[in-house]
C-alpha cells in the first residue's frame, strides 16, 4: 500500500511515521508514504521565496478565513496519479477528500481499501478548506473520521494510515494479533498480579489466572462495550 499525501504541512507526519510499527513497516517496504505540497506547484517567479508562495485567497461570497486555491492542489494530485503509474483513476487507485460530512471511516472500510486498492491519495485541507472545484476535476470520495471539525486533514490522514496499514499483511509482527480479528476485552492486565496503591491492593481478575481458556474467552466477551 502506498499513501500519497497532498498537504501544505508534510512535516506534521514526521513524528508519527518515524516511530514503532509504522516506521518498521516503511523500512520493510510493506507500506510507502509520499508527500505532495501544493506550494511546490505554483508558478515560480524570480526572487520569490518559499514563504511567498501563497496558495490561499479570500472566499467568494465573503466570510472569514482563507480558501486553498484549486489549481495547485489539482496539479499535486496529477503528479500523485503519475507516481501511481496509471493514466486515470481506476480500480487500483482511490482519492479521498476529508470532510466532517463524508462517509464514516471504520475498520470495515479499511479492510475493503486494502482488498481493492494499491494506492491511496489523501487530500488534506486547511483553513476554510480547499476550493470545491478540485472535487469536480477528479473522481474521489469524501471521508470522515468523526462528527467533529479539525484544523486540517493531516490528523485524519494519519488515522487512516494507521488503521489501514494494520490490515496489510506483514505490518504487524503477527497478522492474527489484530484485536479486531479475535476475542478481546477493553480491559487488559499484565504482571505483577497485585498492584498496591494508596493502601489498596488492585488485583488481576481471577478468571485470567485460571488457565481455563473457555472461561477466559467468555469473560473477554462480557467486557466488550
Amino acid at each position: 500500500m502506498t499513501y500519497h499525501i497532498v498537504t501544505l504541512f508534510p512535516t506534521t507526519f514526521d513524528s508519527y511515521l518515524s516511530e514503532s510499527i509504522l516506521k518498521r513497516a516503511i523500512e520493510d517496504k510493506k507500506i510507502a508514504v509520499k508527500f505532495y505540497n501544493p506550494r511546490d506547484f505554483l508558478p515560480k517567479k524570480k526572487n520569490m521565496s518559499y514563504a511567498d508562495r501563497r496558495v490561499d485567497d479570500k472566499p467568494y461570497g465573503g466570510g472569514p478565513g482563507m480558501v486553498i486555491e484549486a489549481l495547485p492542489v489539482i496539479k499535486a494530485i496529477e503528479v500523485a496519479l503519475k507516481k501511481c503509474k496509471v493514466k486515470s483513476v481506476k480500480s487500483k487507485v482511490k482519492i479521498l477528500w476529508f470532510s466532517p460530512s463524508g462517509k464514516q471511516f471504520d475498520t470495515v472500510y479499511a479492510k475493503k481499501v486494502v482488498e481493492k486498492f494499491d494506492h491511496l491519495i489523501l487530500v488534506c485541507g486547511r483553513y476554510e478548506g480547499i476550493d470545491a472545484r478540485v472535487k469536480k476535476a477528479f473522481k474521489m470520495e469524501e471521508i470522515s473520521v468523526g462528527p467533529f471539525v479539525l484544523t486540517g486533514g493531516e490528523l485524519p490522514a494519519q488515522i487512516l494510515i494507521d488503521c489501514i496499514s494494520r490490515q496489510v499483511e506483514g505490518v504487524l509482527g503477527n497478522f492474527n494479533s489484530r484485536e479486531e480479528e479475535r476475542v478481546t476485552s477493553s480491559d487488559v492486565y499484565t504482571r505483577p498480579e497485585v498492584v498496591e496503591y494508596k493502601g489498596k491492593k488492585l488485583r488481576v481478575p481471577k478468571v485470567l489466572l485460571s488457565g481455563h481458556r473457555a472461561k477466559i474467552e467468555e469473560w473477554k466477551k462480557s467486557q466488550r462495550t
